[in-house]
């Protein structure tokens, strides 16, 4: 049976503070720390303006998150709804994120940061890839407190009755966390400490590719409200380029920083 976990974390003067809304800060804090502790490791970002380029960061990224998740998932996954129900595009606490339209308004948030300190746009989107996992990790048990986004009906010993659901289903939040957020969250960490794998572009790829293909998987499993050509969902439709993209910059960082023979 589902856990009894309430979506609501605390209430202060009658104000909800949601899980989900949680999971948004904690994943802002730690991971702000994390880019921090993992920069004076490598030194990629000098001392001289470390610290308030990682203040803008963490700015900067929570922008293009909130922005572009909240646009992606009402453009990917809820347009007609919004369209008859215009005031609930501001009810972000009640959860409906779209990681895809996330990532793109990081996109664009980094490109404006990597102009603004004269940085290389792959040398920062490097450094972003290490601490997203922890996002990826703390929204998807946000999404099982909140009994959404769960899969299909089954009989595995772990199926989940989710409230207001009659049979058993995958916990597909669960597999989303533990593979997007905590196997992919510790292999770029693996490649991050070996210093020959720190190739400009190289660890924005392999989470491209690692999330993309996770996601792409999982999603069989996952309960879906968009289906095209009655089998492939929106969400897998969109990791496709992603996964073309990752291929692309390993291969690139590979070859680009590839020693020369003669």
């Amino acid at each position: 049976m589902f856990p009894n976990i309430s979506p609501t974390a605390i209430t202060i003067m009658s104000v909800d503070i949601r899980w989900y809304s949680l999971a948004y800060i904690c994943s802002a804090v730690l991971g702000f720390y994390y880019l921090k502790y993992m920069n004076n490791k490598a030194n990629l970002i000098e001392n001289t303006i470390s610290k308030q380029f990682f203040d803008d960061s963490l700015f900067y990224i929570m922008l293009g998150v909130l922005l572009g998740g909240r646009i992606g998932y009402i453009v990917f996954y809820g347009f007609s709804y919004y369209l008859y129900n215009p005031l609930e595009i501001f009810f972000i606490w009640q959860g409906g994120m779209s990681f895809h339209g996330g990532m793109i308004g990081v996109a664009i948030s980094m490109y404006l940061l990597s102009r603004k300190y004269h940085k290389p746009l792959l040398l920062i989107t490097d450094l972003i890839a290490l601490a997203t996992p922890i996002g990826l990790f703390l929204g998807r048990l946000a999404n099982f407190v909140n009994a959404e986004l769960y899969g299909h009906p089954t009989e595995v010993p772990w199926g989940v009755y989710f409230p207001e659901v009659y049979l058993p289903r995958h916990p597909s939040q669960i597999y989303e966390a533990i593979c997007e957020g905590l196997i992919l969250g510790i292999i770029l960490l693996i490649l991050w400490q070996q210093k020959q794998y720190r190739k400009q572009g190289l660890i924005t790829g392999v989470f491209l590719l690692g999330y993309s293909t996770s996601r792409f998987i999982i999603e069989f499993f996952r309960q879906g409200e968009i289906y095209l050509f009655n089998y492939f969902s929106m969400g897998q439709v969109l990791c496709i380029p992603m996964i073309f993209l990752g291929v692309f910059l390993i291969i690139k960082a590979l070859k680009y920083n590839a020693p020369k023979t003669h």
